[in-house]
């Protein structure tokens, strides 16, 4: 290929612009709801999100990297002109990355997978044909973006609940907290061990039976609760305090909680949304390596590790915008309330990142937030917040397709003879 330096040069480029974009915007659904409640200041929640994002994205980000490279377009339809597809991976990286940094200099919330996936779909249509779409594909993508709230907002809303029936409601919630919050803690700990066994580490050369998994997994629960057994002993009730609001010291205790949870969810975001950046970057990796397109080639290891940087990076410089708006606007949270909301949310998508089903983590993160509020009552929600996010996902999914129908174009014009 004539231009192969190039495109491998602006695939990197892109893909850092659009991790950065990610860690700007989307990462806020990691950290939104721990700073919100307090549990994190805002300062320590871009170092969490950082060390747990970039773990998540380089450990157990290649199931999801693979449909956003191979799942969304018939990459058999330009076969014969490989250069078609680079243009349209680079195109869609731009677009994406560009909206991307509009929404989060204004702080909206918006999908990075809606971002990327209209992206490649509207550069698709103008490229190589309409029919060169895998709908069914992107179907399924789709009806995961219903699923994921619908999901999520109901595992939220029955974390919630069960944290009302057994701590809350009871006679003497301090004592049931330290009772039954580290079990909590081990099912954090737990589910995000299994996930990244079972589904994370064969990229880099670690496998193990199914047993071992599980024992393994077992072991980084205890080990978790372990550590969170030790924060909540250090928890002291205060007596005036607890006289004026009764649960203080509980949401203390939830607050050491939020602290594990909101790494679980930074894990599980980085292992799911890293596919978003890399993808495209993969894809053309691929085409530059092989001269052909459709080449089977495993993810390198750089293309995983550039992701993981960006998405630090853009946390760093622009994440606290969109963290105040998801924390403090949707709903008043405390951090029983966090974190019901953060561990549906991580669930769901550590779920969905092992199944290979790219969701959008604030559709699932906005839908975890409903069901806990719903659990108080619909009026404990800022409906008309809730309605802004839903029109930035309406919006999203044009923006990235027209956008990159414009850079497709650009591209093509610059590098035809």
């Amino acid at each position: 290929m004539e231009f192969s330096v190039w495109y491998l040069v602006l695939a990197a480029a892109f893909g850092l612009f659009m991790a950065w974009g990610i860690g700007a915007n989307d990462v806020a659904n990691a950290m939104a709801t721990s700073v919100g409640a307090r549990a994190l200041t805002l300062k320590r929640a871009i170092i969490v999100a950082a060390i747990f994002e970039f773990a998540g994205a380089f450990l157990a980000g290649g199931q999801v990297t693979a449909t956003i490279r191979k799942g969304i377009i018939d990459a058999s339809s330009v076969a014969g002109n490989p250069d078609v597809l680079v243009w349209g991976m680079l195109a869609a990286l731009l677009a994406a990355g560009t909206w991307l940094l509009i929404a989060s200099k204004r702080g909206w919330p918006v999908s990075t997978t809606h971002s990327i996936v209209g992206a490649i779909v509207g550069f698709a249509i103008v490229g190589i044909g309409i029919s060169s779409v895998q709908w069914g594909k992107v179907g399924q993508i789709a009806i995961s973006w219903v699923i994921s709230p619908v999901l999520s907002g109901v595992v939220a809303f029955l974390l919630f609940m069960s944290v009302q029936r057994l701590i809350l409601d009871t006679n003497d919630p301090l004592k049931n907290a330290r009772r039954y919050v580290p079990f909590y803690i081990f099912l954090v700990g737990f589910i995000m061990a299994l996930v990244t066994l079972l589904k994370g580490l064969s990229h880099v050369g670690l496998e193990f039976t199914t047993g071992q998994n599980y024992v393994i997994a077992i072991f980084a629960g205890l080990v978790t609760m372990g550590i969170g057994i030790i924060g909540i002993r250090r928890v002291k009730e205060v007596e005036n305090e607890n006289e004026e609001f009764r649960f203080t010291s509980v949401e203390r205790i939830f607050g050491i909680l939020m602290i594990f949870t909101a790494c679980g969810m930074a894990f599980a975001h980085g292992s799911n949304d890293v596919a978003n950046a890399v993808g495209p970057v993969a894809a053309v990796v691929s085409i530059v390596a092989s001269g052909e397109v459709g080449q089977q080639s495993a993810l390198p290891t750089w293309v995983l590790l550039l992701g993981a940087l960006g998405i630090v990076i853009g946390l760093s410089t622009f994440g606290w915008r969109v963290i105040k708006t998801v924390g403090q606007k949707i709903t008043e949270l405390t951090p029983s309330r966090g974190f019901a909301a953060e561990l549906a949310t991580a669930t769901t998508v550590v779920l969905a990142s092992g199944t290979g089903i790219p969701i959008s983590t604030t559709h699932t993160l906005v839908g975890a937030v409903l069901g806990v509020g719903m659990a108080r009552g619909i009026g404990a929600l800022n409906l008309r917040v809730v309605a802004n996010i839903f029109l930035s996902w309406v919006v999203t999914l044009p923006a990235g397709g027209i956008l990159a129908v414009l850079f497709f174009y650009l591209f093509k014009g610059i590098f035809i003879d």
